[in-house]
């Protein structure tokens, strides 16, 4: 019997090409089941993210109506078509200084349905934008010079002649206004724009006016409430003369870099002939000759703010978040300020240190300050200027200093300068100065700051892992 072997070899081609066929198609529909559940996971991912930020919209819409409520949620994220689709978790961290809420941190968690494992969590800090947002508010003309190089916000409610270096936003409340001689305009006056100078900013289009004024009340420090708080919760100290000391003059604090600091009482100032635009010439008594020393101070940790009902003098290492006030609320006819008479630095710019300041006068600098001069903190003068007073050239050689660097932000209500020209020329204060503002403590900065904008928004917010 003879055998068909070409039908034989032809089914065995058909079973194998067959078998191949099966095996590809069912990868290929494998692949293509595989290609769409990742489409979809990553759809499902999407979709929690926008669960999440729907959550932080709500944490805002129940902050704005209902403030006191910081108890954790959970919703239903629901879509008039689809239905429910996801829930969102919602916890509430509050930031408190002195038993007062400054801003809250928001966690929303979103999560899909249909992928429970994909969540995507948000965290958000709500609060008022602090001062600390700002290199500069001036309340007042203002003249940034050649030298200078600020990093940061700059804004006046007056006008700007800026001839110095900015890397953000110059603004000014001004569309116009009369530059007169001690900002280097002609006699009587020039009108100028609002802001107006030889600084590169206007090119990059960082120079903005008008703008709205900053309300300098509004981020005016309460100086009743802060002393309150501190006799309640912090470190008060009675005018130096009322802490048995007589013949006191004011008080000196040095900061340690434990979290502590020694206070003396001055009982001797030296004068110096200095001038500044509101005074004139005049003695100021800003150098210590004598004082005693008081104590070293431990800096409370749930309430660290320390009110001086005297002039202060201040300087040091800064570990950890502190507020310091010189206020004078017992004699309404007196207003104190502070001194800067050395260094003060943090021990760390990781955002972990922050240092205020508040002067219901003045913040100066002395005629006896480092020739390199390093100021770490937020320095407001409530009533006066931050700045340093003219001296002449026989004070020499104090009245030429070199460097000045600052990180943090300066609040003045009248015009600041730490340089002093005659014609063009350098005659007293310091040859260069820089400014850099301190983006760390925008949402997490020293007890009671005050806030550069009335509205809580979003102050940043981020994507947790």
């Amino acid at each position: 019997m003879i055998k068909d072997f070409k039908k034989g070899n032809s089914l065995v081609m058909v079973l194998v090409f067959s078998a191949v066929f099966i095996i590809v198609i069912g990868g290929m529909v494998g692949l293509a089941f595989q290609q769409n559940r990742l489409n979809k996971q990553k759809a499902g991912r999407e979709l929690a993210l926008q669960i999440a930020e729907a959550g932080l919209n709500y944490a805002k819409w129940r902050l704005a109506h209902y403030p006191d409520n910081l108890s954790s949620e959970e919703r239903i994220y629901s879509d008039p078509q689809g239905g429910d689709l996801g829930i969102f978790k919602l916890e509430f961290d509050a930031v408190s200084h002195c038993g007062t809420n400054t801003s809250i941190n928001i966690t929303s968690v979103g999560q899909v349905y249909d992928y429970p494992q994909s969540t995507r969590i948000l965290r958000a800090n709500y609060s008022r934008p602090s001062v600390a947002e700002y290199a500069y508010i001036i309340d007042d003309n203002v003249w940034a010079g050649s030298d200078r190089e600020i990093k940061g916000r700059y804004h006046a409610n007056g006008g700007i002649r800026m001839d110095g270096e900015t890397d953000s936003l110059v603004t000014s409340s001004k569309e116009e206004w009369n530059c007169t001689p001690s900002f280097g305009c002609s006699s009587p006056y020039e009108v100028k724009p609002g802001i107006f100078g030889d600084g590169e900013g206007q090119e990059q289009g960082l120079w903005q006016f008008p703008l709205e004024p900053i309300d300098f009340m509004g981020i005016s420090v309460d100086l009743s409430q802060m002393r309150s708080l501190a006799q309640a919760s912090g470190l008060y100290f009675p005018p130096a003369a009322d802490f048995g000391y007589s013949s006191g003059r004011g008080y000196h604090v040095v900061f340690k870099n434990d979290g502590t600091f020694d206070l003396y009482v001055i009982t001797g100032l030296d004068a110096a002939w200095g001038y500044n635009d509101d005074e004139d010439w005049h003695w100021d008594y800003h150098i210590i000759d004598s004082e005693s020393f008081v104590d070293n101070y431990t800096l409370p940790g749930s309430c660290s703010l320390i009110f001086i009902e005297d002039d202060l003098w201040v300087e040091g290492e800064i570990f950890g978040k502190t507020t310091i006030v010189s206020a004078d609320l017992i004699n309404a006819n007196e207003d104190t300020s502070v001194i800067l008479n050395n260094n003060l630095t943090y021990t760390t710019k990781d955002g972990s240190d922050g240092l205020a300041i508040v002067g219901e006068k003045d913040v100066l600098i002395p005629l006896i300050s480092p020739d390199k001069m390093e100021l770490d903190g937020i320095f407001l003068a409530q009533k006066g200027r931050f700045g340093r007073n003219h001296y002449r050239w026989y004070y020499w050689p104090w009245h030429d200093r070199d460097l000045l660097e600052m990180h943090g932000s300066v609040v003045s209500k009248k015009r600041v300068g730490t340089q002093w020209t005659s014609g063009g020329s350098f005659v007293s204060g310091y040859r260069e100065r820089e400014n850099t503002y301190d983006r760390k403590l925008m949402t997490d900065p020293p007890p009671l700051l005050p806030a550069a904008d009335n509205e809580y928004t979003f102050v940043k917010w981020e994507e947790v892992e």
